[in-house]
Order: C-alpha cells, then structure tokens, then sequence
C-alpha cells in the first residue's frame, strides 16, 4: 500500500508541473494564461455566448473570470458587448487576433480532451480518477459548486 500511495503522489505532483510549466511557457510565449486560453477555445465553438453561460461553464468566480476576460478584451483577443435586450447582460465573442492565437498555441491541458478524438470509456475512466484523487486527497470541501 505504501508503495501504491508513493507511486500516485509522483504521479500527481508530475502532472502538477507539467501544467505549472505549461502555464509558464503559455504566459511566456503568448502572454495569457490556462484560464484565458480555455476561454478562448470555448470561444472557438461557440463564438457569441453570454458571459453566465461561460461562468456556468467553466464553474469560476465571477470576479476571477472577470478579470482574466478584461485582460483578454484589452489584448484585443476578445469582445465584451452588452445584450440590447437586457442592459445588466453581456456577451462575449472571440477575435480574429483571438482565433489566430488559438491556432498558434499547442493544443496541451484539459482543453485538449475537447479536441482528441478518443475512447470515451477512457475519457470516464479519467473523470473518475480525477473526482476520486479530490476524495482521497480530501479537497472536496474546498471545490467549488
């Protein structure tokens, strides 16, 4: 059991700097971050969406989701538009300056399962393997929704 426990924590903690790296290499090379690119690739598939339907989506605090969308309006990577029939409403869409750096960014992370082309039995094996390591690890308390 030991051993078992020793093997998932190298596991996690790989996994953990891979992202960390990748995020790095993202911030360095593109100027956005995880969060921000998954926008963007949200974006892609459905260009014009209301900024709830994005929250919902990506289960995010309105504030943190709010400022990571502002840096992409100010990057030019996006557009923030208020809904005409309903003022306290507003839409997001993606740019052309935004699509273009969804091209040029290696498709890596979680996003990228959107776009594999895999078994789905492997894509439940992994949700359940991830919803299992947050019961294990005790962090479920500390998730949101």
């Amino acid at each position: 059991m030991q051993q078992q426990a020793l093997s998932a924590i190298v596991a996690w903690v790989r996994l953990e700097r891979a992202l960390q790296g990748f995020e790095k290499d993202l911030k360095a090379r593109h100027g956005i971050t995880m969060l921000q690119l998954a926008v963007l690739h949200i974006l892609t598939e459905r260009p014009h969406m209301p900024l709830s339907a994005l929250r919902r989506t990506l289960v995010m605090h309105p504030a943190t989701l709010g400022q990571s969308i502002d840096d992409l309006r100010r990057k030019r990577l996006c557009r923030v538009t208020t809904d005409p029939e309903d003022r306290r409403a507003r839409h997001i869409a993606i740019t052309e300056t935004g699509l273009a750096l969804v091209d040029a960014v290696p498709l890596a992370g979680p996003m990228r399962l959107r776009q594999l082309d895999t078994d789905p039995a492997r894509l439940d094996r992994l949700t359940a393997s991830l919803s299992d390591a947050m019961a294990l690890f005790g962090l479920e308390a500390s998730s949101p929704g």
